[in-house]
């Protein structure tokens, strides 16, 4: 337990560091305020909740693992081969779908209070 809660500020640098340097974040950071303000707003069911929090946390974690990858890939391949771009373009295509879903997450939970 003592090395799991050694190991919590080093986890929340890591996601501070990734919201400073990458704009995608930033951006679906506010989505994800949008949304949180509009459950709120709109009284959504607990069960709403469970499914946009996990979206959104889905989406987030996505995007942070595929900025890892990138991160990963310009360190060890400066000069980017056709392999690296697959990679990177595959990474960023699971976040595109993750974001995708989420919108549409959005559109099932928020439409019928609309």
């Amino acid at each position: 337990m003592n090395k799991f809660l050694k190991s919590l500020p080093i986890a929340f640098s890591g996601i501070v560091a990734a919201f400073k340097s990458e704009l995608s974040l930033k951006i679906q950071l506010v989505f994800a305020v949008v949304a949180i303000f509009c459950g709120f707003y709109l009284n959504i069911t607990r069960m709403e909740w469970l499914v946009l929090v996990l979206t959104i946390s889905l989406v987030i974690a996505a995007e942070m693992l595929n900025t890892a990858i990138e991160k990963t890939l310009d360190l060890l391949h400066p000069q980017q081969s056709p392999k690296v771009k697959f990679i990177k373009d595959v990474a960023a295509g699971a976040v595109l779908i993750l974001a995708l879903a989420s919108v549409v997450v959005g559109i099932l939970i928020f439409w019928g209070y609309i």
